[in-house]
């Protein structure tokens, strides 16, 4: 009688232990990016009607209800309202600049979605424009409201799509990458809405932005950058760059007093994705690399997978 009531006590609590086990990070194990794979990414077309797995639509949140101002969510294949949470990937995308095909606005962006090879619920983020109307296709708009928008969306996105908190992605291609600073590190309450961060081309504090008033002169431009850049604290931040990422490195190693969770990754975009113009992208300044299988698209795979499931 005694053996049946310890082995009945041993059931339960290895049941429990495989179910804490189970519940610790099941969406994780289903968006592990296979970093080996040689598929050609294809990221989604805009959709009408409410979000659902394998789809992409526009979104205007309640306050935005009677504007132009939208964000978009994608729900991956693998999602289900009652299943795993996911992790999420949240993105700013890059200015209007024509001759780089930069259109600024958010719905064509694609950065998040090839970091994440389409495995996560990915968001892409607006900058709202002065007037509170729409969205701004270059630089900040309004800067305090594009803050609060996004203090505002990201937790009720995160509750509303059931998306793992605790696997909070923030990306940013060109004036992304630097708003991944400016605008998600830009107090302590926004910054600490994030898991990890990845910028590619540009970093806040790198260099000065002239005719704006926040990017200039360098030295009272840097000071702030580095205070905003400290609040991520030691969270993992994949830094990346089309050529050269020396200036960045060099800049947060002489500014910081360690730089261990940054890893640093240097792109040939060419070498990723072939002569320019091509059907991926008009010029090198791209986020469109991560959509071919390359070594930088391994590397970052990687990256992503040590963040889902670190080993100490």
């Amino acid at each position: 009688m005694k053996f049946c009531r310890l082995f009945v006590f041993a059931l339960f609590v290895g049941l429990a232990l495989e179910t804490v086990a189970g519940d610790d990070s099941p969406g994780h194990r289903d968006a592990q990016l296979k970093t080996e794979s040689a598929k050609v990414l294809e990221p989604p077309a805009l959709s009408t009607g409410p979000a659902t797995a394998g789809r992409r639509v526009a979104v205007h949140a309640p306050e935005f209800a009677d504007t132009d101002v939208v964000h978009h969510v994608y729900l991956p294949d693998n999602w289900r309202p009652d299943g795993p949470p996911l992790p999420i990937i949240f993105e700013y995308t890059g200015n209007r600049h024509p001759p780089t095909g930069s259109t600024g606005d958010p719905k064509d962006a694609v950065l998040g979605f090839g970091i994440s090879g389409g495995r996560f619920i990915w968001v892409t983020l607006p900058y709202i424009d002065h007037s509170g109307q729409r969205n701004a296709p270059n630089w900040w708009g309004d800067i305090d409201a594009t803050v609060h928008y996004a203090k505002l969306n990201v937790p009720r996105i995160i509750r509303r799509f059931n998306a793992d908190p605790d696997a909070v992605f923030l990306c940013g291609f060109s004036r992304g990458a630097i708003g991944v600073s400016m605008i998600g590190l830009h107090d302590d309450e926004i910054a600490g809405l994030w898991t990890a961060f990845a910028t590619h081309d540009h970093f806040d504090g790198v260099r000065q932005w002239r005719g704006t008033d926040w990017g200039s002169p360098l030295a009272d431009y840097r000071k702030e950058a580095i205070r905003r850049v400290k609040r991520a604290g030691n969270r993992p931040w994949l830094v990346s760059q089309n050529g050269n990422i020396d200036l960045t490195r060099d800049f947060l190693q002489a500014s910081l007093p360690q730089t261990d969770h940054f890893t640093f990754l240097p792109v040939n975009t060419r070498d990723a994705l072939g002569e320019f113009p091509n059907a991926l992208a008009k010029a090198a300044h791209t986020d469109a690399w991560l959509l071919k299988p390359s070594r930088y698209r391994t590397s970052v795979w990687n990256w992503v997978n040590d963040v889902l499931n670190p080993t100490d």
